[in-house]
């Protein structure tokens, strides 16, 4: 008989599921993508359903391509979008009203009165490792309770849940039985205390968010629960792991070491670097947030967060119509910058406003340095290399803080399929970028931890066979320092 490992990435934009097999190998793959909601500028929601049903799909997909028998899993590994908040009613386990995407602006006016009481940011990052910022589930609770009186009642009367997407999951997957989430996902509330790893009270004080209605804290390698009375799976099937999308990468790109990093090109952009045991606070803008080691323990790492990256090429393909593949943008880009190898527009992504090291949810997006004679073709190469910009940025202020320089940097994400991309990433950085064969390394994160969990995986490490593609620098350091220069320049015009 044969035995498969499941491992669910839920993603932005959508649900992609990956089987292993023992050896490592993968065996099936599904996607199903669902719909992105702006009902105001600056706000962004998910319809929790068209997720639920988005994992469906994409498990259908998987089965009718690869030809396997469900019954043949044996455990899963959820992986996720962090931050996404989601309230629902305990009894019937429907959804009060759309998710609110990590994405979203609205509490931007609970963030800044916030930010007006003196020492309070200070002091919260000391517990949280975060800024404060609407990206975070905190303010999107309390927006919700805030906005519903009803609702913020009946939070109280043990009526409502919370949850982050993978909370979510598993109370549907698990028949409404378990709710609880890892210390991955936790830390990235704005509610929970990284170093003792409990949800902090005077935050909940603060943010008006109810103690009972928050999930357990587990670590991230755990049997969270059994699989019962969803259509689409057997009954019995253990979760043996869960946890946050960029620790999921961090731990499948095997960066486990001091000083490791890997950046993931997804709908947004990803900079982590491990730090092992040791929590530390930084003055540049990173987030501290909980990780896991190579024996999926906790441990600390530094991210930084670029808010829009593969969202920017899918607003030039549906909203522009420029391209009708995002994967088109690797020719264009080589065929123009063959002709005009210097850059003289620049796209600043700021769509929901900019993370690392700005923090500013009010600046928006705009190309710097438009002329009578710039093209279409211009304007996609520079959306691309938009992607390159911040993570360049982030590692130079990563250098400097840490007095560290990175050796290489693991990629991974959609993004990194795209060979212009990495090419100019590596030129920019003056390091090696190194892709991995499978490059939906947050899934594969996930899947490694559940495999560890379950001693399913014959090896220590069967994914040790796949060799990486190396891209290497090829400009010189006076060209690399003008760009980033230029680009310093452009991203300030919109701050």
């Amino acid at each position: 008989m044969s035995s498969y490992l499941l491992s669910i990435d839920q993603g932005t934009t959508g649900t992609t599921v990956l089987l292993f097999d023992p050896k490592g190998r993968v065996k099936g793959h599904g996607y199903h993508s669902f719909k992105q909601y702006y009902p105001k500028p600056g706000w962004v929601e998910h319809e929790p359903e068209e997720i639920w049903n988005s994992l469906k799909l994409a498990l259908k997909n998987l089965v009718h391509t690869s030809k396997v028998d469900l019954k043949d899993i044996k455990g899963i590994g959820i992986t996720n979008q962090r931050e996404t908040a989601v309230l629902w009613n305990p009894n019937t386990s429907k959804c009060y009203g759309r998710a609110i995407v990590w994405q979203c602006r609205r509490t931007t006016p609970v963030i800044k009165q916030l930010k007006q009481k003196n020492g309070f940011e200070e002091k919260f990052r000391k517990i949280t490792g975060l800024p404060l910022d609407p990206y975070f589930s905190a303010s999107k609770i309390k927006w919700m309770l805030d906005e519903n009186p009803a609702l913020r009642k009946r939070a109280k009367e043990g009526e409502v849940l919370f949850g982050t997407i993978d909370s979510f999951l598993l109370w549907r997957l698990t028949g409404g039985k378990i709710h609880a989430t890892d210390f991955t996902n936790a830390s990235r509330t704005y509610l929970f205390d990284i170093k003792h790893k409990i949800w902090s009270e005077p935050l909940l004080k603060v943010f008006g968010v109810p103690r009972k209605i928050l999930p357990k804290v587990l670590s991230s390698k755990s049997i969270f629960g059994h699989t019962k009375n969803i259509n689409f799976l057997p009954d019995g099937i253990p979760i043996a792991a869960m946890i946050g999308d960029q620790q999921a990468a961090l731990f499948g790109q095997k960066c486990y070491r001091l000083g490791e990093a890997k950046n993931t090109y997804g709908t947004g952009s990803f900079f982590m670097v491990q730090l092992g045991k040791k929590r530390f606070f930084s003055n540049k803008g990173f987030l501290t947030t909980l990780a896991v080691d190579k024996t999926g323990h906790s441990t600390y790492a530094l991210e930084g967060s670029v808010f829009v990256a593969g969202a920017g090429i899918q607003w030039i393909r549906d909203e522009l119509g420029w391209v009708k593949k995002a994967s088109d943008t690797e020719a264009i880009a080589y065929r123009f910058r063959k002709k005009h190898p210097h850059p003289y527009v620049f796209m600043i992504p700021a769509f929901v406003g900019l993370g690392v090291p700005y923090w500013n949810p009010e600046a928006r997006g705009a190309f710097i340095g438009l002329t009578r004679g710039t093209t279409q073709e211009e304007l996609i190469t520079s959306t691309l290399e938009s992607l390159a910009y911040p993570v360049a940025e982030m590692a130079a202020l990563f250098r400097e803080e840490t007095k560290t320089k990175l050796k290489s940097l693991k990629v991974d994400g959609g993004g990194s399929r795209n060979n212009y991309l990495m090419q100019f990433q590596s030129n920019l950085l003056g390091i090696p970028v190194i892709r991995p064969k499978i490059v939906e390394a947050t899934a594969l994160g996930a899947g490694k931890l559940a495999g560890m969990n379950l001693n399913f995986w014959e090896g220590r490490d069967v994914f040790d066979a796949s060799r990486p593609k190396q891209f290497l620098p090829s400009i010189k350091s006076k060209m690399r320092e003008s760009l980033m220069s230029h680009w310093t320049k452009a991203i300030r015009r919109v701050l």
